[in-house]
């Protein structure tokens, strides 16, 4: 049996109630196999069906109203000081700073040493209290008196119910907060559905029809992983478990600084040594399920599960918390859902149906009363007869997990077998030695460098597998989005045997293959998949298990670490209602701004300013005040950047653009060349939230000198916009009803001398590739070439606005590959390249969404 004694940090603090005892005694190893929602209207002048900055929602009245106002509780004093010391010192060296004669002389602090300082942190108002239960376990094995073994871990929570009050009532969340659903759309007739937030999809409405009027939901969104704390020897371990609610924007929820995600516990992480090895895994299970059992007000009738709080806009509302989510990888998921591993842990493999929690509640129940039913075995259960879910009638775990980007598609489909099936007995194929962790934007590389090198059906599975993934990871979904995810995946499954015919695979039974086919009604349902990547989990193991350990004596850890993220919650809150109070952004010098690379440690200008269409937001070009190359002679401009016909495409240039000026360029002349031209962009909120930052680069060869070694050319590829002063990419097929582009090679960034007179625009010498041609059949990627006029590279020169953002061509190589090649004179020595579309998510958007 368990038995569970309580212990609270603040006695006030403690859980709603414990959930009963379990008995493990009777493990046996047979049982092993076994926001608020406002209106953006803008002018739909983009030639897509979505605007990327605006939407159209339908939002539903008989949700999210407020009861009354009351005032948010908070207090102030002034603390600069103790919140560096909080969050930069340990306890050691906080109390010798503050016994250094200089802090003692020149500052008139009320704490004067390490004790002190703490009691006043502690006074300060912070988050849910943290409890301790210890939780005797009664095992299998015997000690030599025959006596049954025991082992007793600690489990330390917050009450979850509280936590989710607190997410609600924090003012920083206050334009990141929906209280109610409300369908979105990309026009004003409501013609295409846009599906990105938690508020926006089917989950939030399907259940707020069954609330009363006014009622709010707060989907609850939970995640756990066990995580190492040791590093270089022991064996410590913690397993933290989060919350968020679905009421806050995703942005903000992945935004680890933002604390709108919140540790609520550590689940016992203990190696239960009183268990024989063949009954340990299934006792770990059932302690997993026991710790993780609700508070009873997550069991009640939803009209008795009535919360009134008091929200972060000062009123109070009728909150319903019901678990909608679970942020797990696909072990996880199965220890959640009481199945085995080689099972899905949503449905049943023999009919692909969901599995349901009542028939599945009902199996456990019938399996523990001693009957053997067929369906225990044929649905892959464990012998788990009090599963945590069972009590919370309002949530089904098994529509709660959620696509997993990180494990699911990064690491599963693609590196552990993607690339291993296109590594097998290809003739052309480069051998990486070393694997292929150190080669960067592997994914964008990864098709071009087997068009040609591969059977055309093999290309077609690894184009499909591709094409899912970056439209897996859209944070903004459309009906013609979700479409193309299905049909990538139904591609790769309609071309898959290809790799059973090449005998590289046998069968195609992988786990993480078959959650593939859940992802469109999980996103349909949920939202888009980047809001529950396990990527966050994995980032909050820094601050809420590691950076405590760290902090703690290694000895008894598990409360030295609840009691240092007490303080540090408590400083958080502090900070958050000083910053609200001054109406400044919280955590200032969190604040992400643009840096950029001076050519010459000199502050950047921005020399071009295009405007966008359809927002504010411009699209910028900036160049150093000062060119990192002044004076340069039309010599060095040939010999250094290659730029060989500089002179007469200048002169082409002058004639288009100044056709009054009687100045011809000639040899004497001198340019100030710049090393580069850093353009910033507006986000594309499809893929990104903030602005993009591009760093287009023509560099020339630098030698060595001293201990520097020599710095190879740089001159990027880059594509060009075929109309002046428009940088608003659309399309990549040249279509003259939109801004059309071309791959260009920048060799130089320079700027016109004075006797040209006052033109300020700074120019860039290109040398051209041929327009777009068909794509290939089997890769779907775009092929350029060197364009050339009378056997010369041809070349141009454009105005710096007209380049709108660096691309990467990769060498069609085919079956063989040129030994002369190297890393740096690839684009030199080569004239046909494939055209990259996956180098990042703003190309794949412009180069294949948009062509949807």
């Amino acid at each position: 049996m368990i038995e569970d004694d309580t212990e609270n940090l603040n006695a006030q603090d403690g859980p709603l109630g414990s959930p009963p005892p379990v008995d493990f005694s009777h493990v046996h190893a047979a049982d092993m196999d076994n926001h608020r929602v406002t209106i953006e209207e803008v002018e739909d002048e983009d030639r897509t069906p979505f605007s990327h900055t605006g939407r159209y929602f339908e939002p539903r009245e008989d949700a999210g109203w407020a009861l009354r106002e009351e005032k948010t509780k908070f207090e102030r004093e002034e603390w600069d000081l103790a919140q560096w010391l909080i969050k930069n010192l340990g306890q050691t060296c906080t109390d010798e700073f503050l016994k250094l004669p200089i802090t003692r002389n020149r500052t008139n602090l009320s704490f004067h040493n390490n004790r002190s300082f703490f009691q006043r942190v502690d006074g300060l108002q912070h988050g849910p209290g943290w409890s301790c239960r210890k939780v005797t376990v009664r095992g299998n094995r015997e000690d030599e008196n025959g006596a049954p073994l025991q082992e007793e871990v600690e489990l330390w929570s917050r009450d979850p119910v509280e936590c989710v009050e607190e997410l609600i009532g924090n003012p920083f969340f206050k334009e990141d907060m929906a209280y109610s659903p409300a369908r979105a759309y990309a026009d004003r007739a409501g013609l295409h559905r846009v599906i990105d937030e938690m508020w926006t999809v089917e989950w939030w409405h399907e259940k707020q029809n069954t609330l009363p009027k006014g009622a709010t939901i707060a989907p609850i969104i939970l995640s756990s992983d066990k995580t190492c704390l040791s590093q270089f020897r022991g064996d410590k371990s913690a397993w933290p478990v989060y919350m968020s609610i679905g009421n806050i924007a995703k942005a903000k929820r992945r935004q680890a600084s933002a604390r709108a995600t919140v540790l609520i516990g550590y689940l016992p992480a203990g190696k239960l040594d009183c268990f024989t090895p063949d009954a340990r895994s299934l006792a770990g299970y059932r302690l997993f399920h026991h710790c993780m059992a609700p508070p009873p007000i997550l069991s009640l009738p939803l009209d008795k599960m009535v919360l009134k709080w008091c929200a972060q806009d000062s009123l109070v509302h009728r909150v319903h918390p019901i678990l909608a989510a679970y942020v797990a990888d696909f072990p996880k998921q199965c220890l959640v859902s009481c199945c085995k591993e080689n099972h899905c842990p949503k449905c049943l493999d023999s009919t692909q149906l969901m599995r349901d929690p009542g028939s599945t509640k009902d199996i456990l129940e019938r399996r523990k009363n001693g009957q053997h039913p067929p369906e225990f075995e044929e649905n892959g259960l464990h012998a788990i007869y009090k599963p945590f879910w069972a009590d919370m009638p309002h949530a089904n775990i098994f529509l709660a997990f959620t696509p997993d980007l990180l494990h699911q598609l990064h690491k599963g489909v693609f590196k552990d077998h993607l690339v291993k099936w296109r590594s097998q007995d290809f003739p052309g194929l480069r051998h990486f030695k070393k694997g292929i962790s150190t080669v960067k934007q592997w994914t964008g590389l990864f098709i071009s460098l087997l068009t040609g090198a591969v059977p055309s059906r093999v290309l077609v599975v690894a184009r499909s597998i591709l094409d899912f993934s970056y439209y897996a990871q859209l944070q903004i979904h459309m009906t013609d989005t979700l479409e193309a995810l299905q049909t990538a995946l139904g591609v790769f499954h309609a071309n898959k045997d290809v790799l059973k015919e090449l005998a590289i695979r046998e069968h195609f039974n992988i786990p993480k293959l078959h959650q593939l086919t859940h992802y469109v009604q999980l996103i349909t349902l949920f939202g888009a998949a980047d809001g529950f990547n396990t990527e966050l989990p994995e980032r909050l193991h820094i601050d809420f298990a590691k950076d405590a350990y760290c902090a703690s004596n290694k000895r008894d850890h598990e409360e030295q670490m609840t009691l240092w993220l007490q303080r540090q919650e408590a400083v958080f809150l502090r900070g958050a209602y000083l910053d609200w109070l001054s109406q400044q952004p919280l955590l200032a010098g969190h604040t992400e701004c643009h840096s950029f690379d001076s050519d010459s440690e000199s502050d950047f200008k921005s020399e071009e300013t295009v405007a966008t269409s359809s927002t504010s937001l411009q699209v910028t070009h900036i160049l150093a005040k000062a060119p990192a190359y002044p004076h340069q002679t039309v010599e060095k401009l040939a010999t250094a950047h290659g730029a060989v016909d500089f002179l007469p495409t200048l002169q082409t240039f002058l004639h288009n653009n100044l056709p009054h000026t009687t100045i011809v360029p000639g040899v004497q002349d001198r340019f100030d060349v710049y090393r580069q031209v850093v353009i910033v962009s507006p986000p594309d909120r499809r893929v990104g939230e903030g602005p993009k930052q591009w760093h287009v680069r023509a560099r020339p060869e630098v030698v060595a000198s001293g201990r520097k070694p020599v710095c190879a050319a740089r001159f990027d590829m880059a594509l060009i916009s075929d109309e002046p002063r428009s940088s608003h990419l659309c399309t990549l097929d040249g279509n003259r009803s939109v801004a059309g582009v071309r791959v260009a090679q920048v060799r130089a960034i320079f700027s016109l001398p004075r006797q040209f007179g006052t033109y300020s625009r700074a120019l860039a010498y290109t040398e051209w590739f041929t327009p777009f041609r068909p794509p290939d059949p089997s890769s779907q990627l775009r092929q350029v070439s060197r364009s050339t006029r009378q056997l010369r590279r041809h070349a141009a020169v454009i105005h710096v606005n007209q380049i709108v953002q660096p691309c990467h061509l990769v060498l069609k190589m085919g079956q063989s590959v040129d030994t002369r090649l190297r890393s740096g004179n690839a684009y030199e020595a080569a004239s046909d390249f494939y055209f990259n579309e996956f180098i990042d998510g703003e190309m794949f958007g412009v180069s294949v969404i948009n062509s949807l």
